[in-house]
């Protein structure tokens, strides 16, 4: 992605006119008329621009009525169609009319045309009509509040398709996890129960915390994390639990997410020791079986430790599976990279993959902040315009040399012991 994306200002105007009308021709039409766009965009409906080296070269509008909003027009440059641009600006778009609490959106096109897979994928469902194609945002009223409340929302809806490398661990959760939920009727032809809680274990920084954000953006439903540390303010740990978890109930769908679960479900100590968590593992052992009577639910836990949890805590009843997520393998690490080189020619990326051993996506976005910023500073005094912007190998491979992996050799020999002892997929 080498593009920026922001809200329409009015010095947008003439160029977003300019790709409006360029582009009629190309398959981009709309049902709605230049003139119509172009009364949107004056009265301030919602509308973002893309630009590249401060060049406009995609739009996307829209027109509010009610709780329903219609997309206008998607108008991407032509040297720009088919890399994405499209779903990019949709996805920005949608984010702004969820926090306008638009109830349903919809794009109707002219005649079958390409982007109409696109809405599909995104989410969309085509109506008994023309080429109509709708988007219902469920949650409004005192559901949207309680979700609020709950310090929860909606993910943007791409998270699935940017969680690079990895591809293992993605293929087994889109599996076991995403798939059954998302067609429960088939799963249920075939008896396979969709799963309501599942455990992510593995060395920090791996992607547990990326992994159940996807899982509920690829879902479409919303996200709830709760952070133990917040919950134990109130003094009473194992009562605000059981008061968090009766707000979830209230919702028709969610995915709930507690990280480093082992604070709050440990090893419980026998006999029980005055002021331990005993009651607090007991309390939420309660809880997960009223939670997975929902059928649009699910829960995701993650510890760094899957060993120092208490054994009911994991057995099959409370959770369906425990998935291990480790440190990306070398095609996994080629892919991250290529992700934030941005597929540069430039750049060799299988150097960067051969001196990042070890290294999780969290270290590895950072050796590439650092090798981005590097390039940054140097051009700010650099006076020679034929110099290829950005980072090159050099650059990342001195920032690689900063880095300390997370992950120790020892972390890894833990991880295959309890991969041997506990995973269940």
């Amino acid at each position: 992605m080498n593009w920026l994306i922001h809200d329409y200002r009015e010095s947008d105007l003439a160029a977003v006119v300019h790709l409006i009308d360029t582009t009629a021709e190309l398959g981009q039409e709309s049902v709605f008329s230049l003139a119509e766009c172009i009364g949107a965009l004056t009265s301030r409906q919602p509308a973002v621009v893309a630009v590249h080296q401060g060049a406009p070269i995609g739009a996307a509008l829209a027109c509010v009525a009610g709780e329903r909003a219609w997309v206008m027009r998607i108008a991407i440059a032509p040297a720009w169609r088919g890399r994405g641009l499209a779903s990019a600006l949709l996805v920005e778009l949608e984010r702004r009319l969820v926090a306008a609490r638009v109830g349903r959106i919809a794009y109707v096109l002219p005649e079958e045309e390409l982007v109409g897979e696109g809405l599909l994928n995104a989410g969309y469902t085509r109506q008994p009509a023309v080429a109509y194609f709708e988007k219902v945002e469920p949650l409004h009223g005192p559901a949207a509040n309680l979700l609020e409340d709950l310090g929860g929302g909606f993910l943007p809806g791409d998270l699935w398709g940017r969680v690079a490398g990895m591809e293992a661990e993605k293929d087994l959760i889109e599996r076991r996890v995403v798939l059954p939920l998302a067609q429960p009727e088939r799963a249920a032809r075939h008896g396979v129960r969709p799963p309501r809680a599942i455990t992510l274990f593995g060395p920090p920084g791996t992607g547990k915390t990326t992994f159940a954000r996807a899982i509920a953006s690829r879902l479409g439903w919303p996200f709830v994390e709760l952070l133990p540390s917040r919950l134990a303010d109130g003094g009473n740990l194992a009562a605000a639990l059981r008061s968090a978890f009766a707000r979830i109930a209230e919702l028709e769908r969610v995915l709930v997410f507690i990280d480093e679960v082992e604070e709050i479900a440990p090893v419980r100590a026998e006999p029980a020791q005055p002021g331990g968590m005993h009651g607090v593992t007991n309390e939420l052992l309660k809880l997960i079986p009223r939670f997975r009577e929902g059928d649009e639910r699910l829960l995701v836990c993650a510890t760094n430790s899957i060993r120092s949890l208490d054994p009911a805590f994991l057995r099959p009843g409370r959770f369906d599976y425990l998935i291990p997520i480790g440190t990306p393998d070398k095609a996994a690490r080629a892919a991250i990279w290529s992700r934030y080189t941005d597929g540069r020619t430039d750049v060799d990326v299988s150097v960067l993959v051969a001196a990042s051993d070890l290294f999780t996506p969290a270290d590895i976005e950072h050796a590439a902040r650092i090798a981005a910023q590097t390039a940054f500073e140097r051009d700010l005094g650099d006076r020679d315009p034929l110099r290829t912007p950005g980072a090159g190998t050099e650059d990342y491979l001195e920032a690689i040399a900063q880095c300390r992996p997370t992950v120790t050799p020892a972390m890894t020999d833990q991880f295959d012991a309890d991969i041997t002892a506990h995973a269940r997929f």
